[in-house]
């Protein structure tokens, strides 16, 4: 990277990148939080989960033809029609300026504009901005999750560094819930400790440099020196919840699929996963990235498929391929649906845990045919809303669905009136439960 400054300095952006990966790469560490917004988690818990399939959905066997709360439900969700009071579907959504195909997933939850751009920095994802602001109220601010992915995720910090998913709902589940040996603590705790004196290496590295460069890069320092900080903060803090006793459950390890051919079987497990984690109150802030890109012929119980996810989405219009799409688009539902019951099953101080999470399933393709990032088909589920049933903007001049970021905000708390490309809270939607 080059400087600015006169002395045309040149300096190692990988060591940079290093030293920032040594915390930016830790999701589930311990934050700092307004008193407000701590006050009102720890009177009622409010949740979010986040879930991006990024091949999407036929959007013809989504979309209602009909809005509002009678709508007629579309083939897929039939399949949600228990549910169908406990959300709202919308059409007519997207993030303004967020295009690029492919790309574009992983500004689902940030909103960042032109993700395929060569010059493309991403900004900090909603869960992320939750978990800065009352993610210290639990053992583990947020929870970064992916299935068939390698490093593509939907968490992104302030400094627009993607968070790495966990793809083993093994592995997160013995963090959750497996209580480590008084060693074990400990040692954790001299590795968090280690973290804080690695960081203030690198911190002292950086600040030999700020001598030799110009004033915009001397500002790009200051703000890596702020997130260091920041994050030495969230370490110390991490200390403490090493000591309290993990909650118990009444479930099993589960077991990690090992073929990524199987992936309704992961989506399930990570499913259960995130019940178990919102249950035990251990997290409030989740994301799961669905890569179906990444994803192999499927494999399901009773059915043929021929092909990969990613050559069946380039249906062109072939009826082999889209009859092969609707099996895998409908078994999405009935995972979505059973996540639902799992949720609506358990009861927290006279509200179901569904009342208390809200759940944005979509994807940031609105036609994975035509690679299209507009009318982004979107369920909106749970978190105390009176829900509209199908809530239909403008699909040629489509609303922004950061809107419906800074209502989620609101709903656990945090005082904002704007998020990314937002223009306000979400039309049409309505808080029933305090």
């Amino acid at each position: 990277m080059k400087s600015n400054g006169p002395t045309r300095t040149y300096i190692s952006r990988r060591a940079l990148l290093r030293g920032i990966g040594v915390g930016l790469s830790l999701p589930m560490l311990n934050a700092m939080a307004p008193s407000a917004a701590q006050a009102q988690a720890a009177a009622v818990p409010r949740r979010m989960f986040g879930i991006c399939n990024n091949l999407g959905l036929l959007p013809g066997e989504f979309f209602p033809a009909d809005a509002g709360r009678d709508y007629t439900p579309s083939n897929y969700l039939k399949v949600l029609q228990d549910y169908r009071k406990d959300f709202t579907v919308l059409s007519g959504v997207s993030h303004p300026n967020v295009d690029g195909g492919h790309p574009s997933d992983v500004s689902f939850l940030t909103a960042a504009p032109h993700p395929a751009s060569g010059s493309f920095r991403n900004t900090i994802s909603l869960d992320q901005y939750i978990a800065e602001r009352i993610g210290n109220q639990t053992r583990f601010p947020s929870l970064t999750l992916a299935v068939n992915t390698g490093a593509r995720s939907l968490s992104w910090t302030g400094n627009g560094v993607a968070i790495p998913p966990e793809q083993s709902a093994a592995a997160v589940f013995r963090q959750m819930f497996i209580q480590g040996s008084p060693m074990e603590v400990e040692a954790k705790i001299a590795d968090l400790d280690t973290g804080c004196s690695i960081l203030d290496a690198v911190s002292d590295q950086v600040r030999d440099l700020e001598r030799s460069v110009g004033s915009s890069d001397r500002a790009r320092l200051d703000q890596y020196f702020t997130s260091v900080r920041d994050l030495e903060g969230r370490l110390q803090a991490s200390k403490g919840w090493e000591r309290k006793p993990k909650p118990v459950v009444n479930q099993p390890e589960p077991v990690d699929p090992a073929n990524p051919a199987q992936y309704m079987a992961k989506v399930a497990a990570m499913y259960s996963l995130v019940r178990l984690a919102f249950e035990t109150d251990s997290t409030r802030a989740v994301t799961l990235m669905l890569d179906s890109v990444s994803t192999p012929v499927v494999e399901i119980a009773g059915a043929t498929l021929s092909d990969g996810y990613h050559n069946l989405s380039h249906h062109g219009k072939s009826e082999a391929k889209l009859a092969q799409l609707r099996i895998i688009d409908t078994w999405h539902m009935r995972l979505l649906a059973d996540l639902f019951k799992g949720l609506k099953s358990v009861q927290e101080n006279g509200d179901t845990l569904l009342d208390r999470t809200m759940i944005l399933y979509g994807s940031n393709l609105g036609d994975a045919n035509a690679h299209s990032t507009t009318n982004m088909p979107t369920i909106f589920a749970g978190g105390g809303f009176h829900h509209a049933g199908h809530l239909a903007f403008d699909r040629a001049q489509n609303y922004p669905l950061p809107n419906l970021f800074v209502s989620m905000l609101q709903r656990v708390g945090i005082e904002t009136d704007r998020f990314a490309s937002s223009t306000g809270t979400m039309s049409g939607l309505e808080i029933t439960k305090s």
